[in-house]
This record gives structure tokens, sequence and C-alpha cells, in this order.
């Protein structure tokens, strides 16, 4: 099913293919987040489907909200045939906008809610038309020094520092699930490659070397004990059952 809304413009990046191929790491992500999936669930910045399609069978129903037309184009190949996933070809805040309160269970954004210049308002769209008991599911770029060039070309607003990401997930009014830095072997190698050496768009090789090789590592070291920084912060947030404080 489709809903095609006001034109979009057109991704022009090429870090969407280049990074197609991690595997591992998506696995990684959607694992941390499938105990809080279920019922109906929108993504917001759902590019070309690698996430939806590691959530699709998890869940009863799946909205996908991707602004690019280009983009839509390839949800529409991998979705077109499965009837409980709808795509809307629009911007984050006018979905928002259009969305009932307490329409889903669960909320995903992955890297994506850097590119919100008012990440403010749009928590405060998600716990809207979250239901009483649902999870808002976040993955975003971490650590303030790290930002680079390759942020700008991105169209990064931001990096996220963890206690700032979950005072203003709080301040919207959720209570914090699960809240850790993601990846810390990713952290050198961004810095090397990105901040100090200037890098403006992804290596396809260097991200399957390290799909293969440094995600199994930091996954296993992750698994011991939550790292006290990373490249990226995974975030659970749960709109309470009772009214908003």
């Amino acid at each position: 099913m489709y809903r095609e809304m006001e034109p979009a413009t057109e991704y022009q990046g090429a870090d969407l293919e280049a990074l197609a191929n991690l595997h591992r790491y998506q696995r990684w992500v959607i694992e941390i987040f499938l105990p809080y999936l279920s019922g109906r669930v929108i993504e917001f910045g759902a590019g070309v489907g690698n996430i939806s399609t590691l959530i699709r069978p998890h869940v009863a129903t799946l909205d996908l909200v991707e602004p690019s037309a280009n983009l839509v184009i390839s949800l529409k190949r991998r979705f077109g045939d499965t009837d409980c996933v709808a795509i809307y070809e629009e911007s984050l805040e006018s979905r928002l906008l259009e969305t009932a309160d307490e329409t889903y269970e669960s909320i995903v954004l992955v890297n994506v809610l850097e590119h919100i210049e008012d990440d403010a308002m749009a928590l405060e769209g998600f716990y809207r038309i979250l239901k009483p008991g649902g999870h808002l599911l976040l993955f975003v770029p971490a650590l303030e020094f790290l930002f680079s060039d390759l942020d700008v070309v991105l169209r990064h607003f931001r990096r996220y520092q963890r206690p700032e990401l979950n005072r203003r997930t709080t301040g919207a009014g959720f209570d914090i699930v699960k809240s850790r830095y993601f990846d810390v072997l990713g952290v050198f190698p961004w810095w090397l490659l990105n901040t100090k050496m200037g890098a403006t768009e992804f290596n396809p090789v260097l991200a399957s070397i390290y799909d293969a090789v440094f995600v199994p590592l930091s996954r296993g070291l992750e698994s011991l004990a939550p790292p006290p920084f990373g490249k990226n912060i995974i975030l659970v947030a749960r709109r309470p059952e009772g009214p908003k404080k």
C-alpha cells in the first residue's frame, strides 16, 4: 500500500550504497531493539529499506516514511507486494502532523534524528503518536569531537553525547529503558579517516572489511560490559502509562 504526499527531493548521496553490506552491524542494532518491537510500527527515514527488512518479520504492520523520491522507488521494489507495509513519501515533520495521537506501539529511527534541526520538536511528536507503554528506538552518531566534513556532507546537525540525548528524551516525557554507547572500536577509524584526514565519503571496501572483522570484535567486547564511549548511541525510551509529567 502506498500513500504519496508532497513531492520529495532526490537523495544525492552514495553512503546508503556504500553501507548496504553492513549486515552484521545492522543485525546487531536490530537485535538490541527486538524486545521492544511489536504491533504497529513506524520507521522514519527508511532509506532503501535495509533496516526495514530486518524489522518487518517481527511486527504486525510497518509504516515507512522516506522523503526522497528516488529512495521511495527502492522501497516500492522491496515491499510492493507486502500488504502490511505502507510507504509514505513525505518528511518526518509532515507525517507527524498527519498522524493521530497514540497510533503506534514502536517508533524506529536509525541514523535519522541527527538530520532533524529541531529534534526537541520531533521527540515531542514521537511521544504524542506513541501509545502509552510504547517504545521509541533511536540510533544516532555520537561524540562531538568526531564531527567531521563527512557529517556536514551527510547533513548532520549534530553528533550526540549520551547525557544530552538522555535529557532531551526525558524532557519530551519519556522514561529511559536503555541508553548506551555503541561500537567502541569504530571511534578511532572514524576519527582518523574522517575527522583527521577529512574523508567525505564512505569506502565500500573498508566498510565491508570493518563489518566482517571489527564488528564481531566490538560486539564481543560490549557484551561483557557497556563501553564508556562509542561511535554511536543506542537508546530505547518508553512512553509511560500515566499522564505526562
